[in-house]
């Protein structure tokens, strides 16, 4: 059996429409089955338009992460300068915001070598935590950032459209 081989780079600005078509899609494939058509439709036009992701990379306390296998996009992570919430307030963290893989290379590496990559950028700048949030019935998510170190340290409210569903906060020593 062929090793598979995922690299990690950052992007730049001018791979400011590629992730934003592809953080739309992969977050659509990912939710769509679990919301109303509106509520996807509402989330993705108002709250997640293709302009603001675009804007997004390069701008200042960003950074996005791009996996590929071969020349073929197949993920991304991006990591964000923001304040922590209640539970890391006063500590030198940063939030991951975003890691997504295409669905059909889920379980084939990319998850992983885009957390370490995020860990080990957090790391280079000196962060001592790492936080992200995660939906509470994303359950295959849920178990992936316990497997790296996370624990559940609050929640709070994410909109999608005109639904408010509860997200986890994790968070990790580094």
């Amino acid at each position: 059996m062929e090793d598979i081989v995922i690299h990690i780079r950052t992007a730049v600005a001018n791979d400011a429409a590629l992730i934003a078509d592809f953080s739309r899609r992969t977050f659509f494939e990912s939710f769509a089955q679990y919301n109303t058509a509106e509520n996807m439709r509402l989330y993705l036009d108002e709250q997640f338009p293709r302009e603001r992701q675009m804007a997004e990379v390069g701008a200042p306390g960003r950074m996005f992460l791009l996996a590929y296998l071969g020349d073929r996009l197949v993920g991304f992570a991006s990591l964000r300068e923001s304040d922590p919430p209640e539970g890391l307030k006063g500590e030198n963290g940063i939030e991951i915001v975003q890691l997504y893989s295409d669905r059909e290379t889920i379980g084939k590496g990319v998850g992983p070598a885009l957390m370490q990559a995020c860990l080990d950028t957090a790391r280079s700048q000196g962060r001592d935590w790492v936080w992200l949030g995660v939906w509470e019935n994303n359950h295959r998510a849920k178990a992936f950032y316990a497997k790296w170190g996370f624990e559940r340290f609050g929640e709070h409210i994410f909109i999608v459209g005109l639904d408010a569903q509860t997200d986890w906060w994790m968070r990790r020593r580094l």
